[in-house]
């Protein structure tokens, strides 16, 4: 879902820029701009999930440990009941819909965050050392602004 809304404004600014800005290097060069402040932005969000969440599994508490798992399984024996012929008769198409979609945004970013978490640590070491190669002309960066 970030990934369009930072694609959509990426490219309403490009645009913007194309209307105002004549010189085509100058151009490019603000989009290539805004572009890597978007992605820093959506970087650092990305990451603040992560430690929310990895805060929360390492707690003491078990219920501040298990909520999130409670509260999908708490949807998905929701979805398996209407499906089998038991659900609250003013629950409507609608509510359904949305538990699903919740369903599927839950799954998918369990999934999704384990298997980039797994990647990550294997490629954490080789890209560091990539971009200190392509950077070591430019300003001094800290590691902890890139990862």
């Amino acid at each position: 879902m970030i990934k369009e809304v930072v694609g959509s404004v990426i490219g309403r600014i490009a645009g913007i820029i194309d209307q105002y800005v004549e010189d085509k290097d100058k151009a490019l060069e603000l989009r290539t701009k805004i572009e890597q402040e978007l992605i820093a932005l959506e970087r650092n969000l990305v990451r603040s999930r992560a430690e929310i969440i990895t805060a929360e599994a390492r707690s003491e508490s078990w219920l501040t440990r298990n909520w999130r798992p409670i509260t999908m399984l708490t949807f998905v024996a929701l979805i398996v009941a209407d499906w089998l012929g038991f659900s609250a008769p003013n629950m409507s198409q609608e509510l359904k819909s949305k538990l699903f979609d919740i369903i599927q945004i839950g799954l998918g970013g369990y999934v999704i965050g384990r298997s980039f978490e797994k990647v990550a640590r294997e490629f954490k070491a080789p890209a560091k050392e990539w971009i200190r190669s392509k950077r070591r002309n430019l300003d001094p960066i800290e590691d902890d602004d890139i990862f």
